[in-house]
């Protein structure tokens, strides 16, 4: 049997690695050599806390993360009809039914039935080998790594955001939080064509990396008074759509005020309270439109083009990267590094 190195957490803060065995391809699979795996923060969650919302981690037993990953297919199995051996893969982390309500209604992200990788009870993928099915696994142009192709599965939530933000030419966009997600979303409405976008968090570096990616402007929020900048970038009218991408109590109760009349808040970061305190009374006088974002769904092959294309330049948003054997120290980074660490991946091999 032939093994393969696999990182776990073992207890929160607790990194191990271990051999496991090299699974083999089955019908309709494709056996992929991982080369990256991104750092999400909903991972930095379960690893720091043990839970994301209401996903939680079974403590008692050693639980593997990671979502975001490429490689390279080494192995095919029986009737895989259109990736060979030698392409280079990204890999959409939800395996689904494909014969519920959601599914067949083209709503994929919301069946009941997911299986997907790094959320509890699934196992994730930082190991140097996975076995996938072939139609969940997305060809790599030539011109795109699978460094690249690691952050597909993030940028594609941000693609999602905008969509269901309906972000369109000229419109007016504050994003409150640059984390991944948040900048990721500020790619996609840049895309869009959105007119001004406004980036607002606490991290000077994240800030700083919003404005190397195209925000038109920034808020430290944390040394500004936030609604005070949100009215001299806005002035009384607010703006077109408001995303929230820090999944904080403080930001998602910030958004009915800074939405205007008619306008659309998107929420897309993950709170870890469920409940939050929230003013209605706002998105009532306003008439405005709540909108939520659950993974995506549809996305990953515009994605990929978007950044073949030269339209996202979806590597520049990596700061720090690890090798697997010192995955305790990039988790230790993403949890304690909020000077400059924007988003970190995981080199496999």
């Amino acid at each position: 049997m032939k093994m393969q190195k696999g990182a776990f957490m073992r207890g929160t803060d607790n990194m191990i690695v271990k051999e496991i065995p090299v699974p083999e391809a089955g019908k309709k699979q494709v056996l992929v050599s991982l080369e990256y795996v991104g750092i999400c923060g909903s991972d930095v969650h379960y690893f720091h806390n043990g839970n994301c919302g209401a996903y939680k981690v079974d403590l008692s037993e050693d639980f593997m993360l990671g979502h975001e990953c490429a490689g390279t297919v080494v192995e095919i199995g029986e009737e895989v009809e259109h990736l060979k051996v030698g392409d280079k893969v990204a890999l959409e982390p939800g395996i689904t039914c494909g014969k519920c309500e959601a599914c067949k209604s083209g709503h994929y992200n919301l069946c009941p039935d997911v299986v997907f990788l790094a959320t509890p009870p699934v196992q994730g993928c930082n190991e140097e080998f996975i076995v996938f099915p072939e139609d969940m696994c997305f060809k790599l142009p030539d011109n795109v790594s699978t460094k690249e192709g690691a952050l597909i599965e993030p940028l594609s939530v941000g693609f999602y955001a905008a969509e269901q933000g309906a972000v369109s030419s000229g419109d007016t966009v504050i994003i409150l939080g640059a984390g991944c997600i948040g900048l990721v979303t500020l790619l996609a409405c840049k895309a869009r064509g959105a007119s001004q976008i406004v980036v607002a968090d606490l991290v000077d570096a994240r800030l700083e990396k919003a404005l190397e990616l195209g925000a038109t402007a920034v808020i430290n929020s944390g040394k500004e008074d936030v609604f005070e900048k949100v009215k001299e970038l806005a002035g009384t009218r607010g703006f077109d759509v408001v995303f929230e991408t820090a999944g904080s109590a403080v930001t998602i109760a910030q958004t009915p005020f800074f939405v205007r009349r008619g306008g659309t808040i998107t929420l897309v970061g993950i709170s870890s309270q469920e409940e939050i305190s929230y003013n209605f009374a706002q998105i009532m006088d306003k008439e405005a439109t709540i909108k939520s974002v659950f993974r995506y769904k549809n996305i990953f092959p515009k994605a990929i083009a978007a950044v073949a294309g030269g339209a996202i330049d979806i590597k520049s948003i990596v700061t720090h990267e690890f090798e697997l054997e010192h995955i305790q120290e990039a988790y230790e980074e993403a949890v304690n590094n909020k000077t400059d660490l924007v988003k970190a991946v995981i080199k496999v091999k």
